[in-house]
């Protein structure tokens, strides 16, 4: 069994069992590999943008013998993807921004999955924002630290695959709207005080005191903006790991 790094193993337990995942920017194809071997899916598709690491990845799948059940496609996002193919598609890795493209591009293909999971490295908040305003529903999160840095991630299902009471019993931003600390941070990770978010929090509301307490003691107003920034910065993080 291959082994895989903690950020990597913790988004390989998000995703359910499913006849075909998709992993968009597999690099070197490890994840695949793992759902593979794991008999997490039956087949995997693993796509990239670039050459050079797909052909990374087609080297270790073939190490593995998993040629027969791993597919490699060199692809912008999900566009070698045809809708329905996939079950569940894995997006990690990848700035908020880029994230955002690729879904935007690959919308319709995205709607009709049954589970699709991200990790963006940057802009999460603004990740948050779009897909709950496309019609996609939080399923779970979980949040890991590896050399020091932190992993956000989530499962999302698109509200088209829930049946009626399914949707009702999950929590969108419909039914009641989340708060702009929920966006910034994970609405299941605050609710259920994860470990790694509060170590996070901890670690931010730090920075944030040193912040202030090197802000020049002056009247101008460029000075005092920024000062009630941080100031409402702390008193928000003060809050939230009570």
């Amino acid at each position: 069994m291959i082994h895989l790094s903690k950020r990597m193993q913790a988004l390989a337990n998000l995703v359910s069992s499913c006849k075909t995942f998709c992993d968009v920017g597999t690099d070197h194809g490890f994840l695949p590999i793992y759902l593979v071997q794991s008999e997490t899916c039956e087949r995997a598709i693993a796509m990239d943008l670039r050459e050079g690491p797909l052909d990374r990845a087609k080297t270790h799948i073939a190490e593995f013998g998993l040629s027969g059940a791993i597919e490699t496609r060199l692809s912008d996002g999900v566009a070698a993807l045809s809708a329905g193919e996939a079950d569940a598609v894995l997006i990690a890795g990848m700035g908020g921004n880029v994230t955002i493209h690729i879904l935007t591009e690959g919308l319709d293909v995205c709607q009709q999955l049954k589970e699709l999971i991200l990790q963006p490295q940057s802009e999460i908040d603004e990740v948050r924002k779009y897909v709950f305003s496309q019609g996609f529903v939080l399923v779970s999160e979980d949040m890991v630290e590896e050399d020091g840095k932190f992993y956000p991630m989530m499962k999302l299902v698109h509200k088209s695959q829930l049946s009626e009471e399914e949707y009702k019993n999950l929590r969108t931003d419909e039914s009641a709207p989340y708060t702009e600390a929920e966006l910034l941070y994970g609405p299941m990770l605050l609710a259920s005080h994860h470990p790694v978010l509060m170590k996070y929090l901890k670690k931010d509301l730090k920075r944030e005191e040193t912040i202030l307490s090197k802000l020049p003691d002056l009247d101008e107003e460029r000075i005092l903006t920024r000062r009630k920034i941080v100031e409402n910065k702390i008193q928000l993080l003060q809050e939230l790991l009570k």
